[in-house]
């Protein structure tokens, strides 16, 4: 066959095959995605920048892509690798092919690859390095090039926006204003509290205690973003001054740094959580949700021992954090996606619970 591109692992493994989208070479963080649709949000989602994506389902391009469903307006995803790519969809939302979204993009994708046997090294060896490029790259040169470069730490600064804008609510009757800080925000999140009632004010990822609390909200989102939530020490810090003051929602990364800014820690986990399909125990109502999830790590259990934090949804997968609470601080926070997009909507009830942290800290303040 006549291959056109090639991924070297960091582990010395190759994988021939054909390329769509940019035919440009990159190196990445390879991790999979077990969802079985939902292409172009997971594409969109800033929180993939510096990661090539493995599809486990494998046909992926078949419904193209839709206006309507980006999840950010530039996508930041480092590669995808898919066992079957589809450039002819068929959808009638349908604008433009996932190849030529990829293009305009620059981002690089490999299809024709096993993408059973690659899924099973991440999970068995962990996420890695992994080197998209042409099939006459050596594997001593793709190894070397590998080993001398380094995954950038700057992804959150690189994908929150630069200048705050404002996201009227959409809904009928208007009562709650909320600061959210973009550390990577897919915009479902926004449209979820806009839907509920929430006008919406997005701020960029270093935005200061200083500067949020001028603006009068009633509730603080933090939001999902890529990377180690240990790289936006200026985040934590802005959170840890506003515990207290105002209630506090976070997600994904931001499950991280609420629970960092409380004095727990956190930790890389082997290969991440990245599906539609993760069940979640909600320890309060003993009640089984399945979430959708995409992060790589994970707050340490014995870590919020001696912090105002307690644990209310657990992974029943791997028993990780799923979700911490400090009900006296009005604050909680989730590892998983409730405005899923893709995935269940199970979770959705946590942005009306997060309504009713700020009802109730209106009361205690009248």
């Amino acid at each position: 066959m006549n291959y056109n591109r090639k991924l070297i692992l960091e582990n010395g493994e190759e994988y021939l095959g054909f390329g769509f989208g940019s035919d440009s070479d990159k190196i990445c963080e390879i991790v999979f995605n077990t969802s079985m649709v939902g292409y172009q949000e997971i594409l969109s989602d800033p929180s993939y920048t510096y990661q090539a994506v493995v599809m486990t389902y494998p046909l992926i391009g078949n419904y193209g892509m839709a206006d309507e469903d980006y999840e950010t307006e530039t996508p930041t995803i480092g590669a995808f690798v898919v066992r079957e790519y589809n450039d002819e969809p068929s959808n009638f939302r349908s604008k433009k092919t996932l190849d030529s979204v990829m293009k305009e993009y620059d981002i690089p994708g490999i299809y024709g690859v096993d993408t059973r046997k690659l899924n099973r090294k991440i999970r068995d060896f962990g996420s890695m390095k992994a080197y998209i490029t042409t099939p006459d790259t050596t594997l001593r040169e793709g190894m070397e090039k590998l080993s001398k470069t380094e995954i950038p730490r700057d992804a959150v600064s690189q994908v929150s926006r630069k200048n705050i804008t404002f996201y009227p609510a959409t809904a009928a009757s208007i009562n709650y204003h909320v600061v959210a800080i973009d550390c990577g925000m897919k915009q479902n999140i926004v449209r979820s509290m806009n839907a509920r009632g929430i006008n919406v004010t997005v701020v960029p990822w270093n935005t200061t205690e200083a500067q949020i609390m001028p603006l009068h909200p009633d509730g603080i989102f933090i939001s999902n973003g890529p990377g180690d939530p240990t790289d936006v020490p200026e985040v934590i810090e802005t959170v840890r001054s506003l515990i207290g003051k105002v209630p506090i929602f976070g997600i994904c990364l931001g499950h991280q740094i609420l629970s960092l800014a409380n004095g727990a820690k956190t930790y890389k986990l082997k290969f991440g959580h990245r599906g539609g399909n993760h069940p979640v125990k909600n320890l309060k109502t003993n009640r089984i949700e399945i979430t959708s999830q995409n992060h790589s790590y994970a707050v340490d259990t014995e870590s919020l021992k001696g912090t105002p934090l307690k644990a209310t949804h657990i992974n029943l997968l791997d028993e990780t954090i799923e979700g911490v609470e400090c009900d006296e601080a009005y604050a909680f926070s989730v590892q998983y996606h409730p405005e899923s997009a893709p995935g269940p909507q199970d979770s959705a009830y946590l942005f009306d619970a997060f309504i009713e942290n700020m009802e109730r800290f209106k009361k205690s303040r009248s």
